[in-house]
């Protein structure tokens, strides 16, 4: 369990740090996300973002072979749960239960050009390297689940 923690972590930390800066094929669109937010916007919220999971990742690391502190379950707990709602609020509130015009615009205009697999709805179609983000969010929010009620 403690290798799939680690793996998943180390894909979102992947994900938050590059996906707004490196061309992954057709799963991001630098230019457009790039044309949407000055880049010391983009900075910050890369920077905000990406930090909490990233010393996340680096204390499992280091924890992984002598066994996690209890401050550092806490740590991914609050930090992933955290993700999660926003990931919820962000995307999946307004692509199912309340549209959110201006969002859809905007999303539309950074990730339109990107491979998405769900149909649209409300204006919004999540693009596929956010639904590998935030399943990989999920996923890890049940990993920890698994490792704290076993």
């Amino acid at each position: 369990m403690l290798f799939t923690l680690i793996f998943l972590q180390a894909l979102q930390v992947a994900i938050l740090w590059l996906h707004d800066w490196v061309q992954l094929g057709n799963l991001t669109d630098v230019a457009a996300v790039q044309a949407h937010d000055t880049r010391s916007r983009l900075i910050r919220v890369t920077v905000i973002q990406s930090v909490p999971f990233s010393v996340g990742l680096i204390a499992s690391l280091i924890f992984a072979r002598t066994g996690h502190p209890a401050w550092l379950w806490d740590w991914l707990w609050i930090s992933y749960s955290i993700l999660f709602i926003g990931e919820l609020r962000a995307w999946w509130w307004p692509y199912f239960i309340q549209p959110e015009p201006d969002r859809a615009e905007r999303y539309r205009g950074m990730f339109g050009g990107t491979s998405a697999f769900l149909p649209e709805r409300n204006g919004i179609v999540p693009n596929t390297l956010h639904v590998i983000l935030h399943s990989a969010t999920a996923a890890t929010l049940i990993a920890l689940g698994v490792r704290s009620f076993t």
